[in-house]
Order: C-alpha cells, then structure tokens, then sequence
C-alpha cells in the first residue's frame, strides 16, 4: 500500500515512523496505517481498537491487533515499551483525554496524534451564522449521534500536551485538501490566529519531558 491510498492525516503520521520501529496503534481502525508501516518500514506493528468488525478486518490483513478500549486498558502496557505510540482521529472520543495522552507518553518514546480543530473556521461560521453544531468532512455526525465527546482547537490541544509535561517535537496543520503543512505550535496559543482558523485538522509528535 503507497501513502498516497492512506487518509491524509494517517500518511503524515506514517512519515513520522522510523523504519524498524515498535509501534502501538491505538484506535486502530481497519488496520490500513498499521498494514503500510508494517509493509513499508518494517516496523513491529501492535494494535488496539474497540470495534469488533474492525478487529477482525484487522486480523485478515495478518496483524497483531486485540480488541480494547483507550480509556480503561493503556493502564496495563508498561513504560516506555515502545519507540511510538499512535492516535488517530480518537483523542476527542476518549472519556479522559488528559489520563489517554498521559498513558501514550509512559507507553512510547514518542507519540503521534491527529484529530480534528473545533476552532477551523467552517466550524465557527456555522455555529455563528446558522446557530447548530457544526458538520464537516471531519466532523460528520448529527450531534445525537457523534462519538466525540472532547472536541477542542488545536489551540487547547496545546494547552493538554503541556498539562501532561509533554513537548511537541513537531507539528502539521491539515488544509481543507487533507495536505499536511508544518507549523509553529507555540504561535497557536499566543493570539496567532494562522491554523486554529484555517485547519480542518493536525497531527502532533510529542515526547515527554
């Protein structure tokens, strides 16, 4: 599988993985990021998701993947068993965002999470101008239906990975085409406006400090 066939955000994450890499995926879906980086870089690929359907389309692809929850099972991996943990689009689903990112920082040496920014600029025009929760190609729920239930800017996310004692060592805004451009985190929560307005999304490598 080429890079380009994976979800834009899932093939950025990909060029954070270094080759021969131990890597944990959590909230791994269907397997496809888990399946390139182990076809592509060799890596010792582990994976953990919630969704039986997925678990299994997991297992036919022939990887390690069990079925589990990030809010109650990170607890039982030990520290620092992996050189990077990873976090797809599921930060904003998890009951205790702050205790899931905490675990992914004891678990890998790095870890690399995207997700989607509450604070992109279709999302506060329709909030303003129409007065309903906001849908998107990245936020594609009814309200009564969503599975995120932490939705926050990539301004707060900032914020979290410093609540944690976290450093960001890089970081890239998503436009509206899912192109991965870099960016300066630390403008985020200094009044800059820049990609928490015109971002649909991120992706952030940390480290603990």
């Amino acid at each position: 599988m080429s890079s380009t066939s994976l979800r834009p955000d899932l093939a950025a994450i990909a060029d954070m993985i270094r080759p021969g890499s131990r890597v944990l995926d959590v909230g791994c879906g269907d397997g496809a990021l888990l399946e390139h980086l182990v076809q592509t870089k060799g890596v010792d690929g582990r994976g953990i998701e919630i969704i039986q359907a997925n678990v299994n389309a997991c297992v036919a692809r022939g990887l390690a993947v069990v079925q589990g929850d990030a809010d109650s099972d990170l607890v039982d991996y030990p520290a620092q068993v992996f050189d990077a943990v990873i976090l797809s689009q599921t930060i904003q689903a998890t009951e205790k965002p702050r205790a899931v990112l905490s675990h992914l920082l004891r678990i890998g040496r790095r870890c690399a999470v995207s997700l989607p920014n509450f604070g992109y600029w279709k999302v506060r025009g329709s909030l303003l101008w129409g007065g309903r929760m906001p849908r998107t190609r990245e936020l594609g729920y009814a309200w009564w239906e969503t599975p995120n239930i932490h939705l926050c800017t990539l301004a707060d996310f900032v914020d979290l990975t410093r609540e944690c004692g976290a450093s960001i060592v890089e970081a890239h805004a998503l436009n509206d085409a899912g192109r991965a451009s870099r960016m300066d985190p630390e403008k985020l929560t200094s009044g800059y406006l820049g990609p928490n307005l015109f971002a649909q999304g991120a992706i952030f490598l940390l480290k603990k400090n």
